[in-house]
């Protein structure tokens, strides 16, 4: 059974950044907090748990003697004014393509544009950028979302920064024919960006595709529905302990990606798991 890896998978930039940041901010403070979970992905929160490091619901759970870490998805506007208000230990380690998307909402909407957040409704990156919209603005998930906007004189446009780079563009091409003046501002990073295109690359020469990384984690279900409408044998795991080896009975090539708050041992423990399958697969034929 070959195994191939996407050549951009795992940790990003901002992921790895903000992680680097806590693991050194637990050994320099004590009660170190994270405002919400530092990234999308379980297990790895549940290791800064052991290091002490505390995900914590809302800033109405900080307490002075903490020192909070803004996770890599940033907060609210408001929610960082509330926690330089309450004169708290504050670590900012927001991405910065996330604090790109937030300044590019903000000065759209001072330069008078209608401004047009493409993203996920619920998500707390999405919830980060509008709240630095000064004025009139729409959050949409979905072409047809776009379809139901109404005419204004001049649109800015701006997106998660992990959303799907090809139905950005479809959105923006609804947009166009909804106003006299487009600005849009793609604020998808660059990682995100290769990633989709590696996971597509994979995709198309294997019979099996594996996605690892959070059930929570919207880059990674976003990997999972990229490869699935390539690949339709496509799963979206967390760890080695979802895979069955009956899975893999029929399977010639199976492709591996992973979300980009994926850290690497998650991944090496898939491809272990998948090297002992097809090493049993040899021997029983031998």
């Amino acid at each position: 059974m070959k195994i191939i890896k996407a050549e951009h998978a795992g940790f990003c930039f901002g992921v790895e950044r903000a992680v680097g940041i806590v693991e050194n901010a637990s050994t320099i403070y004590e009660n170190v907090v994270t405002l919400g979970p530092i990234i999308h992905n379980p297990q790895l929160v549940n290791k800064l748990k052991e290091k002490g490091v505390l995900p914590v619901e809302s800033t109405g759970d900080v307490e002075k003697k903490h020192t909070v870490i803004i996770r890599s998805h940033g907060i609210t506007k408001d929610n960082y004014n509330f926690l330089k208000e309450k004169d708290v230990n504050i670590i900012d380690a927001t991405c910065p393509f996330v604090i790109k998307a937030h300044k590019s909402a903000m000065n759209l909407s001072k330069e008078g544009y209608t401004v047009v957040v493409f993203g996920e409704k619920e998500h707390p990156e999405v919830k980060g950028i509008v709240s630095y919209v000064e004025g009139e603005y729409y959050l949409i998930s979905s072409k047809e979302e776009a379809e139901q906007l109404p005419f204004k004189e001049k649109y800015g446009v701006v997106a998660q920064t992990t959303q799907n780079g090809e139905y950005f563009k479809n959105v923006v091409d609804v947009i166009k024919e909804k106003c006299n003046e487009l600005k849009v501002v793609n604020t998808i990073c660059n990682a995100t960006t290769y990633r989709q295109e590696a996971a597509k690359a994979v995709a198309k020469q294997v019979d099996m595709m594996i996605i690892v990384g959070g059930k929570n984690s919207g880059n990674t279900r976003r990997l999972y529905e990229i490869c699935k409408e390539i690949c339709k044998n496509s799963i979206h795991i967390e760890t080695k302990d979802e895979l069955d080896e009956k899975m893999f009975e029929n399977i010639e090539k199976v492709g591996i990606t992973a979300g980009a708050s994926t850290p690497d041992y998650l991944i090496n423990d898939v491809i272990n798991y998948l090297e002992e399958v097809g090493n049993a697969r040899k021997c029983k034929k031998q």
